[in-house]
Protein backbone atom coordinates (compact mmCIF):
# COMPACT_ATOMS: atom_id res chain seq x y z
CA UNK A 1 0.00 0.00 0.00
CA UNK A 2 2.77 2.43 0.96
CA UNK A 3 4.68 1.53 -2.21
CA UNK A 4 1.57 2.23 -4.33
CA UNK A 5 1.05 5.61 -2.63
CA UNK A 6 4.69 6.57 -3.24
CA UNK A 7 4.42 5.54 -6.90
CA UNK A 8 1.22 7.55 -7.26
CA UNK A 9 2.82 10.67 -5.74
CA UNK A 10 5.93 10.27 -7.90
CA UNK A 11 3.75 9.82 -11.03
CA UNK A 12 1.76 12.91 -10.10
CA UNK A 13 4.95 14.90 -9.63
CA UNK A 14 6.37 13.78 -12.96
CA UNK A 15 3.06 14.44 -14.76
CA UNK A 16 2.82 17.91 -13.22
CA UNK A 17 6.45 18.61 -14.04
CA UNK A 18 6.04 17.43 -17.63
CA UNK A 19 3.50 20.20 -18.23
CA UNK A 20 6.11 22.77 -17.21
CA UNK A 21 9.05 20.97 -18.81
CA UNK A 22 9.29 23.56 -21.58
CA UNK A 23 10.72 26.18 -19.20
CA UNK A 24 14.15 25.60 -17.67
CA UNK A 25 15.51 28.21 -15.28
CA UNK A 26 19.07 28.86 -14.17
CA UNK A 27 20.23 31.40 -11.58
CA UNK A 28 23.39 32.81 -10.06
CA UNK A 29 24.68 35.56 -7.87
CA UNK A 30 27.23 37.86 -9.50
CA UNK A 31 30.47 38.95 -7.86
CA UNK A 32 34.08 39.83 -8.47
CA UNK A 33 35.09 36.71 -6.58
CA UNK A 34 33.48 34.68 -9.39
CA UNK A 35 35.76 36.27 -12.00
CA UNK A 36 38.86 34.42 -13.23
CA UNK A 37 41.11 35.70 -11.86
CA UNK A 38 39.01 36.92 -8.95
CA UNK A 39 38.94 40.66 -8.25
CA UNK A 40 38.06 42.72 -5.17
CA UNK A 41 35.09 44.55 -6.65
CA UNK A 42 32.44 45.28 -3.99
CA UNK A 43 29.72 44.99 -6.66
CA UNK A 44 26.98 42.41 -6.39
CA UNK A 45 24.18 41.23 -8.58
CA UNK A 46 22.03 38.35 -9.68
CA UNK A 47 20.91 36.78 -12.92
CA UNK A 48 18.03 34.51 -13.86
CA UNK A 49 18.15 32.78 -17.25
CA UNK A 50 14.89 31.18 -18.40
CA UNK A 51 15.01 28.94 -21.48
CA UNK A 52 11.72 28.00 -23.13
CA UNK A 53 12.37 24.87 -25.17
CA UNK A 54 8.97 25.09 -26.92
CA UNK A 55 9.34 28.70 -28.05
CA UNK A 56 13.14 28.54 -28.44
CA UNK A 57 13.60 31.69 -26.40
CA UNK A 58 16.01 32.70 -23.66
CA UNK A 59 15.04 35.37 -21.14
CA UNK A 60 17.72 37.18 -19.14
CA UNK A 61 16.74 39.00 -15.95
CA UNK A 62 19.65 40.68 -14.18
CA UNK A 63 20.20 43.27 -11.48
CA UNK A 64 23.48 44.71 -10.25
CA UNK A 65 24.85 47.48 -8.06
CA UNK A 66 28.09 48.85 -6.66
CA UNK A 67 30.21 48.52 -9.80
CA UNK A 68 33.50 50.41 -9.55
CA UNK A 69 33.39 51.38 -13.22
CA UNK A 70 30.69 52.15 -15.74
CA UNK A 71 29.20 49.22 -17.63
CA UNK A 72 30.54 48.64 -21.11
CA UNK A 73 28.88 45.33 -22.03
CA UNK A 74 27.33 42.12 -20.79
CA UNK A 75 26.82 38.71 -22.34
CA UNK A 76 26.99 34.97 -21.73
CA UNK A 77 30.22 33.07 -22.30
CA UNK A 78 30.20 29.35 -23.08
CA UNK A 79 31.40 26.60 -22.79
CA UNK A 80 34.21 26.10 -20.28
CA UNK A 81 35.90 22.70 -20.10
CA UNK A 82 35.40 22.46 -16.34
CA UNK A 83 32.10 23.44 -14.67
CA UNK A 84 31.97 26.68 -12.66
CA UNK A 85 35.50 27.79 -13.52
CA UNK A 86 37.82 29.27 -16.17
CA UNK A 87 37.34 31.71 -19.03
CA UNK A 88 35.97 31.10 -22.51
CA UNK A 89 34.69 33.08 -25.50
CA UNK A 90 31.38 34.88 -25.77
CA UNK A 91 28.41 32.78 -26.89
CA UNK A 92 25.72 35.45 -27.16
CA UNK A 93 25.43 38.59 -29.25
CA UNK A 94 28.40 40.98 -29.40
CA UNK A 95 29.44 43.40 -28.13
CA UNK A 96 26.59 43.31 -25.60
CA UNK A 97 22.97 42.32 -25.08
CA UNK A 98 20.78 44.86 -26.87
CA UNK A 99 19.33 47.26 -24.32
CA UNK A 100 21.75 46.37 -21.54
CA UNK A 101 22.26 49.52 -19.40
CA UNK A 102 25.47 51.21 -20.56
CA UNK A 103 27.64 53.67 -18.64
CA UNK A 104 26.11 52.95 -15.22
CA UNK A 105 27.25 51.41 -11.94
CA UNK A 106 23.87 49.91 -11.03
CA UNK A 107 20.85 48.77 -12.97
CA UNK A 108 18.36 46.15 -14.00
CA UNK A 109 17.93 44.28 -17.26
CA UNK A 110 15.14 42.11 -18.65
CA UNK A 111 15.09 40.91 -22.24
CA UNK A 112 14.03 37.85 -24.20
CA UNK A 113 15.91 36.51 -27.22
CA UNK A 114 14.79 34.30 -30.08
CA UNK A 115 17.42 31.56 -30.02
CA UNK A 116 16.62 30.53 -33.60
CA UNK A 117 18.15 33.80 -34.87
CA UNK A 118 21.85 34.16 -35.68
CA UNK A 119 21.73 37.63 -34.10
CA UNK A 120 21.31 35.98 -30.67
CA UNK A 121 24.86 34.55 -30.85
CA UNK A 122 28.39 35.59 -31.62
CA UNK A 123 29.39 34.38 -35.09
CA UNK A 124 32.39 32.61 -33.58
CA UNK A 125 30.14 30.60 -31.25
CA UNK A 126 27.84 29.54 -34.10
CA UNK A 127 30.84 28.40 -36.16
CA UNK A 128 32.40 26.54 -33.21
CA UNK A 129 29.04 24.85 -32.54
CA UNK A 130 28.73 23.35 -36.01
CA UNK A 131 27.59 26.29 -38.09
CA UNK A 132 23.84 26.46 -37.40
CA UNK A 133 21.75 28.31 -34.84
CA UNK A 134 20.06 25.03 -33.89
CA UNK A 135 23.44 23.54 -32.95
CA UNK A 136 24.47 26.76 -31.19
CA UNK A 137 21.23 26.73 -29.17
CA UNK A 138 21.72 23.10 -28.18
CA UNK A 139 25.32 23.77 -27.15
CA UNK A 140 24.47 26.88 -25.10
CA UNK A 141 21.57 25.16 -23.35
CA UNK A 142 23.77 22.16 -22.55
CA UNK A 143 26.45 24.55 -21.27
CA UNK A 144 23.90 26.09 -18.89
CA UNK A 145 22.75 22.65 -17.73
CA UNK A 146 26.37 21.58 -17.13
CA UNK A 147 27.48 24.75 -15.30
CA UNK A 148 29.85 25.64 -18.17
CA UNK A 149 28.30 28.99 -19.13
CA UNK A 150 28.61 32.28 -17.27
CA UNK A 151 26.95 35.69 -17.35
CA UNK A 152 29.52 38.49 -17.25
CA UNK A 153 29.27 42.26 -16.77
CA UNK A 154 32.27 44.21 -18.07
CA UNK A 155 33.13 47.75 -16.95
CA UNK A 156 35.62 50.52 -17.59
CA UNK A 157 37.50 49.50 -14.42
CA UNK A 158 37.49 45.79 -15.27
CA UNK A 159 37.35 45.43 -19.08
CA UNK A 160 37.76 41.66 -18.76
CA UNK A 161 34.74 41.48 -16.44
CA UNK A 162 33.91 43.05 -13.07
CA UNK A 163 31.26 40.60 -11.87
CA UNK A 164 30.04 37.27 -13.16
CA UNK A 165 28.22 34.14 -12.17
CA UNK A 166 27.62 30.63 -13.51
CA UNK A 167 23.83 30.18 -13.65
CA UNK A 168 22.89 26.73 -12.40
CA UNK A 169 19.54 24.95 -12.67
CA UNK A 170 16.89 26.23 -10.27
CA UNK A 171 15.46 23.49 -8.02
CA UNK A 172 12.39 22.96 -10.22
CA UNK A 173 14.55 22.69 -13.35
CA UNK A 174 16.99 20.41 -11.57
CA UNK A 175 14.06 18.22 -10.53
CA UNK A 176 12.89 18.04 -14.14
CA UNK A 177 16.36 17.19 -15.38
CA UNK A 178 16.69 14.56 -12.66
CA UNK A 179 13.26 13.09 -13.44
CA UNK A 180 14.28 12.79 -17.07
CA UNK A 181 17.46 10.99 -16.09
CA UNK A 182 15.50 8.72 -13.76
CA UNK A 183 13.25 7.78 -16.68
CA UNK A 184 16.25 6.93 -18.84
CA UNK A 185 17.75 4.76 -16.10
CA UNK A 186 14.42 2.96 -15.60
CA UNK A 187 14.14 2.30 -19.35
CA UNK A 188 17.67 0.91 -19.52
CA UNK A 189 17.04 -1.43 -16.60
CA UNK A 190 13.93 -2.82 -18.31
CA UNK A 191 15.73 -3.39 -21.60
Amino acid sequence: MRKTACLFLFSLLVATSAADAALLTFSSSLSGANESPANLSPATGSVLVSWDTDLNTMRIEASFSGLTGNTTNAHIHCCTTVPLTANVGVATTLPTFAGFPAGVTAGVFDATYDMTLASSYSATFVTASGGTTALAAARLLQGLKDGKAYFNIHTTTFPGGEIRGFPVPEPASALLLGAGLLGLVARRRRA
